[in-house]
């Protein structure tokens, strides 16, 4: 029989959730959260640079790649992000401790969150822990070199994260003002980062009307890949509706939700948030995404909001086109959009499972290439499907010189051209 003392533990155990900003932009990201008082986890900021990592509001801090970077950043190089997450192994291993869950926050396309934040995930998912990578691409007037760091960045990290969250910055001015400064579009994509933790790790660790099991949020989450976030706000006698129907067809999300498996809806309003209103959202969300929808939901009291409600809705378990299409399926896919800096990466990760990997092998030293997809489509000695491959390459050739001819003449000719051709799409020899 359970004596009081040890149910009481039971009751106040919490579980134990980290969030990681890696580099620049992930301690901006933590920073915010911080300001607006993301309740019932732990603040970890990890940096290169020495100089930004002082400035951040986390309690815990810690500079990686002293011996590599000597505390002066990573120059926009992820290969010299990676190193020093290497070379900070065993502090990134005692960082994590006995956290349960951990969030992996950055910004893709530079040098520290680049390459440090696949490494953190890695050794975050060697703890044990249920992994969320939830990570911005850049904007268009940053440059195709700093998309394409970004793309392959997003493609290692996948490898090591149980669910991996990406907000195309881009889609941001959709959203903001036409005169929003540069500095609050990078600021508005902290607050959706924010929202993306927030909404999440709350209904696990602070109270509220309704909360839900870790071991639920484990079962939608782990081993699920990539996952879409939407996040709705309204007003009035139709509320929650409205903001359920704000989220499902949000401005962020990429493609539709719809094709989910499954997915936590976070409702967050005043205390005046009435039953009939988590119904009727959980119904609008439903009705949209499938009646076979799996979904965990919970609440989050904020008085500040007054009348207003707002929904986050982060849907998971996708099937991957890859699996059930064929090679021209894919690079169409993949071709398709390349127009909007969406490159769809996921298809080829899912063709091979964990095992697949070595961390000797992954990054060989002659290329450091970040993605092994031409092993996957090993298609030498075969004359048609050279012929497609090539015709593909000439289309993704004149499309990326078609975007970078739209950039010169939108941003100026100072950013340094890159390869047409991504790594992962050419042959061996």
């Amino acid at each position: 029989m359970m004596i009081f003392d040890e149910f009481d533990a039971l009751e106040s155990a919490r579980t134990k959730i980290k969030v990681i900003g890696v580099g620049g932009a992930g301690k901006n990201a933590i920073d915010h959260m911080i300001e607006n008082e993301v309740q019932g986890v732990e603040f970890i900021a990890v940096n290169t640079d020495a100089q930004d990592l002082k400035m951040s509001k986390a309690r815990n801090r810690l500079l990686i790649g002293k011996t590599k970077t000597h505390g002066q950043g990573a120059g926009a190089n992820p290969e010299v992000g990676r190193a020093a997450a290497l070379e900070g192994e065993d502090d990134i291993h005692e960082m994590i401790g006995d956290a349960e869950m951990v969030f992996i926050t950055c910004g893709m396309g530079g040098g520290t969150g680049t390459g440090a934040a696949p490494i953190i995930a890695r050794i975050a998912r060697e703890h044990g822990c249920l992994t969320v990578g939830i990570c911005t691409k850049p904007f268009q007037f940053e440059g195709p070199q700093r998309m394409n760091n970004a793309v392959r960045g997003l493609e290692e990290l996948r490898q090591y994260v149980d669910t991996l969250i990406v907000i195309p910055n881009q889609r941001l001015l959709q959203i903001v003002d036409i005169h929003t400064s540069v500095l609050d579009a990078f600021r508005e994509a902290d607050n959706v980062l924010r929202k993306g933790v927030q909404g999440i790790a709350e209904i696990i660790a602070v109270p509220g009307l309704i909360n839900v099991d870790f071991a639920d949020v484990k079962a939608v989450m782990a081993n699920k890949g990539t996952a879409l976030m939407g996040i709705g706000a309204a007003s009035g006698p139709n509320r929650a509706i409205e903001a359920a129907r704000h989220a499902i067809h949000s401005s962020l999300l990429e493609v539709t939700i719809d094709g989910a498996t499954d997915a936590i809806i976070n409702i967050t309003a005043s205390q005046n948030l009435s039953l009939k209103e988590v119904d009727a959202a959980i119904a609008e969300v439903r009705n949209n995404c499938g009646k076979d929808l799996n979904i965990i939901y919970g609440t989050a009291i904020n008085n500040d909001l007054d009348d207003e409600i707002v929904i986050t809705v982060v849907a998971t378990g996708y099937e991957l086109k890859a699996q059930s299409n064929g090679y021209d399926e894919l690079a169409e896919t993949i071709y398709r959009n390349m127009s909007d800096e969406n490159i769809v990466y996921e298809g080829l990760s899912g063709l091979r499972g964990d095992d697949d990997y070595d961390d000797e092998d992954y990054y060989e030293e002659e290329d450091n290439s970040f993605a092994r997809a031409s092993e996957i489509f090993d298609i030498r000695g075969n004359k048609k499907e050279e012929k497609r491959r090539l015709k593909l390459e000439a289309r993704i050739k004149k499309q990326e010189e078609k975007e970078n001819k739209k950039f010169e003449q939108e941003f100026g000719n100072n950013t340094a051209q890159t390869s047409t051709l991504p790594d992962w799409l050419k042959m061996k020899k």
